[in-house]
């Protein structure tokens, strides 16, 4: 008798979200992401709460008051309220008037914890969201696995409310990318910069990725979570509201996160802040950065970046926010590390001349949800002592693997393979060593002779092929990168027309 083959069964955040997207039916994916984080963020402070609740109900004896709001508030634990609680909420899902219920309980935990004003959603008695389904849904957050009050539940909530928000992301695709930066590109972020304690700040950062990623390097590093503080600013407030539930189901400090529709440019939320990490993927080849209003602005101490182009004010931006020792990793579009328009050339060498390019990652294809534009890492440092007079050059356009026909992912061991060569590098350890098409220590007076451009390809080479070389492969990976540098060219034909168009001729 044959075996039985092993079925593998799926991890529970995958199982939540092939059901939910199920209930789903003809509920665009944008608003529906509402719909599903809320009831999450929901579920999370009512495990969080009853867990407290029933420590304080077996105190009682001892003068402890399970529904005196200052009990919660001491241990840093959301109070919600009688109508507002998720055994309540279970109670009322047959109920046609189920959303109204489930609006009230967000109006009335908004009232009772200030730090969450203006942040829930209060979408749920829409006429296009079927009570029923709402019932369905509700049903299948409080799933068994996660009905015990516990830490571990907590924790799984959290990367419930994570997987999900990278899942809406996809189901959104370009719209998607506007508020979630891919996991594999943070986490490598992170893993280069390593930001065991001190201010994280992102100053454009979306859900709130970075600060996300940042704790759990600290927790898996059994460092101090209460050792890093994060301050970031947003301008879409529908992310920034995502940003808040983000970090608050994770137990993280969000109130330096801050919300204004003019942005950082305009109005700097954290105008003194200066930080040890900056994490940031701001928008690539913003045309539209209000720069014509800060042509005089103490941020660009390394030339004035074109008022068509934001890439070179991000950069100031961050070096501008850096402490004295401070490191800043972000994504920029790749058109950045050749680029001469509007005298973006004069700032890059001006940067190269002070030494504050530690590295640079060209990054693969198709990572990107809200951009076919190639992309590449930037890492900055202040006051280097290790490796002064070079810069890192890591070309990782061949790592990845597809999950789907668009859009490709770093694996774990893509990201501890470029992570482990910067470390090695900026340590000046004797085990590091160039390798071939993949990476190169070089001085900057080499960069200086090939006129300040920072593409790795021209530094690292060719890699060593091996004597199973496949011509076709190759071919169709000089072709793939053709392809790039064409719909990057198109790209800044577009702009240029665009600008030449508003030029009014009298």
């Amino acid at each position: 008798m044959a075996n039985k083959k092993e079925t593998v069964e799926e991890p529970l955040e995958k199982q939540l979200w092939k059901a939910a997207d199920k209930l789903r039916k003809n509920i665009d994916a944008a608003e529906y992401k509402h719909v599903v984080l809320g009831l999450i963020f929901l579920r999370y402070i009512s495990v969080s709460f009853e867990q407290l609740y029933d420590e304080l109900v077996k105190q009682q004896a001892d003068g402890a008051d399970p529904e005196d709001r200052e009990e919660y508030a001491a241990e840093n634990v959301f109070y919600v309220p009688a109508n507002a609680r998720w055994s309540y909420l279970v109670s009322m899902a047959k109920n046609p008037q189920i959303g109204k219920y489930i609006d009230d309980a967000m109006d009335v935990i908004e009232r009772e914890n200030k730090s969450l004003k203006g942040v829930l959603p209060k979408v749920f008695a829409r006429p296009n969201l079927d009570p029923t389904s709402l019932g369905e849904l509700i049903d299948l957050i409080g799933n068994s696995t996660l009905q015990n009050t516990s830490t571990k539940s907590a924790d799984l909530l959290g990367h419930v409310f994570e997987y999900f928000l990278g899942e809406f992301a996809l189901a959104e695709g370009k719209k998607g990318g506007q508020f979630y930066t891919p996991r594999s590109v943070v986490e490598l972020l992170v893993n280069m910069l390593e930001p065991y304690k001190g201010r994280v700040l992102d100053p454009c950062c979306g859900s709130g990725g970075m600060f996300v990623q940042s704790e759990k390097f600290v927790k898996e590093h059994q460092g101090r979570i209460e050792n890093i503080s994060v301050y970031g600013q947003e301008s879409n407030q529908t992310t920034w509201r995502l940003c808040k539930m983000n970090l608050a189901i994770r137990g993280i400090d969000a109130s330096q996160v801050k919300w204004n529709t003019e942005g950082s440019f305009l109005n700097d939320a954290h105008r003194d802040v200066k930080a040890d990490f900056v994490m940031a993927n701001p928008p690539f080849n913003d045309s539209d950065w209000s720069g014509d209003q800060l042509r005089s602005d103490a941020r660009w101490q390394y030339g004035v970046p074109p008022t068509g182009n934001a890439n070179f004010a991000w950069i100031q931006h961050f070096i501008y926010h850096l402490a004295p020792s401070g490191q800043a990793g972000f994504v920029l579009a790749k058109g950045s590390l050749t680029s001469k328009t509007g005298g973006e050339g004069e700032i890059r060498k001006a940067l190269i001349d002070k030494g504050l390019i530690a590295c640079i990652v060209n990054l693969p294809a198709k990572l990107f949800l809200n951009t076919q534009i190639p992309a590449c890492l930037w890492f900055v440092t202040r006051n280097r002592t290790h490796r002064a007079g070079e810069i890192l050059f890591i070309d990782a356009r061949n790592k990845g693997h597809l999950i789907n026909r668009r859009t490709r992912e770093l694996s774990e061991e893509d990201i501890h393979e470029i992570a482990r060569t910067y470390h090695l590098w900026r340590d000046e350890s004797t085990d590091y060593q160039d390798i071939a098409g993949f990476c190169a220590s070089v001085p900057v007076s080499r960069v200086a002779e090939l006129d300040y451009v920072l593409t790795p390809g021209r530094y690292v080479g060719l890699p060593e092929e091996e004597d199973d070389f496949n011509f076709a492969e190759r071919f169709t990976a000089l072709k793939a990168e053709f392809e790039e540098q064409l719909k990057e060219e198109e790209w800044l034909n577009k702009v240029i027309l665009e600008n030449l168009g508003k030029i009014k001729i009298e």
